[in-house]
């Protein structure tokens, strides 16, 4: 009776769910109308509606419920009760993997293929293993916070009595289970920041120097501001951004990171910032594009049926015509650091050969930052240098 009673729930929510609307912002709402849910319910209903978005482009002419038992047998590895009820052959065998779980839905449903969770491979970075990368579709990834420096015993303590598991990867960062609730752990303390691993290895292409002049050019909250700042505190920094409200949200971030100073500027990169910005020159650019975010759909897998491989060019353009604007005011032998959170290559390498072919940037290094092997986003970062 439960296990109808979690299906139904998980019905509705697909039946009421807006397609163009992230499932974080619409799943609270949902759960305010249905105050009866209590936090298990809440937490299970959650589960199989990520689960099913997990399944992507696979097997689309299924019914929801069938397309659900599958996700729900591929995307755990112990048994639950809702597997348990509907496929309890296939809830014995929740420990095979991935391959052998796909063998073992293909003896019912010989029309699933694992490269139609997602099937744009085609489109793929060069360096990225395309099975890995598919099969990764099925874990949620991790949730990784920086810890500021000084504070690396606190967090640990603090997390520890918590009873939270967590793996210290090295350079401040740790890697906590998705969905720890780091907002009653640590109610006032502003002893760290959320951010991906991957975000937190585009430093390691970085290498500011004292006094330098970086301009982080597509800002957002300041994420990558805040590594900058943390690796040369005596930087002079720019920010930007085309978002009012999220140049407030970063005033805010940097406040309680303890990053004073700073100019803020409101930008539409995709025109000649020239009127604002005539009179300043870089030692450093960095330049985290707006893109397609498919290397973050591990954390968001309803983008994978929302998707429409039309905006791959529209990204594309809009890259290549924001990085017309940005380079021309980085100095002669000085850096531009390009990182989107895209795993398709014509918004990553392709960048980076217009950048070199059509704009005379010199290539020092680029790199896919392989978030699927570890639970985490996948990135792309290069550091090229003005001539």
């Amino acid at each position: 009776m439960k296990a109808l009673n979690q299906l139904k729930t998980f019905q509705r929510i697909l039946d009421e769910y807006p397609a163009d609307t992230p499932l974080g912002k619409f799943l609270p709402g949902f759960y305010r109308q249905n105050k009866q849910m209590g936090s298990t319910d809440r937490r299970i209903a959650g589960r199989l509606v990520y689960n099913y978005f997990r399944l992507g482009r696979a097997l689309p002419d299924a019914p929801a419920d069938e397309r659900l038992f599958i996700a729900e047998f591929l995307c755990n590895t112990q048994v639950n009760s809702f597997l348990q009820h509907f496929k309890p052959d296939w809830a014995a065998c929740i420990g095979f993997s991935v391959e052998e779980k796909i063998a073992l839905i293909k003896t019912t449903y010989p029309g699933f293929r694992l490269k139609d969770v997602f099937p744009w491979t085609a489109e793929l970075s060069g360096e990225i293993d395309q099975q890995a990368f598919l099969s990764s579709f099925f874990t949620q990834p991790d949730l990784y916070i920086r810890v500021a420096k000084g504070f690396e015993q606190q967090v640990k303590a603090e997390l520890t009595k918590a009873n939270v598991l967590f793996k210290d990867e090295g350079n401040n960062c740790l890697c906590l289970p998705n969905g720890t609730r780091l907002e009653t752990i640590f109610p006032k303390q502003h002893w760290f920041e959320v951010q991906d691993f991957s975000s937190q290895q585009t430093a390691k292409l970085y290498k500011p120097e004292k006094w330098d002049k970086w301009w982080d050019a597509c800002a957002a909250s300041g994420g990558k501001s805040l590594l900058l700042h943390d690796m040369q505190p005596d930087i002079k920094l720019v920010v930007s951004d085309i978002r009012e409200s999220i140049l407030a949200n970063l005033d805010e971030r940097f406040r309680q990171a303890g990053l004073m100073k700073y100019q803020k500027k409101i930008l539409d990169l995709t025109q000649n910032p020239e009127q604002e910005m005539h009179d300043y020159e870089f030692d450093g650019i960095i330049l985290d594009a707006p893109c397609s975010g498919s290397g973050t759909w591990g954390r968001t897998p309803e983008m994978i049926s929302q998707f429409n491989p039309q905006r791959i060019a529209f990204f594309q353009r809009l890259q290549q015509s924001i990085i017309r604007n940005v380079v021309k005011y980085l100095k002669p032998g000085k850096p531009i650091i390009y990182i989107t959170c895209s795993a398709f290559k014509a918004e990553n390498e392709e960048a980076v050969d217009f950048m070199v072919n059509e704009l005379g940037l010199k290539l020092e290094e680029q790199k896919v930052l392989k978030g699927y092997e570890r639970k985490a986003d996948t990135m792309f970062v290069a550091r090229l240098v003005a001539q």
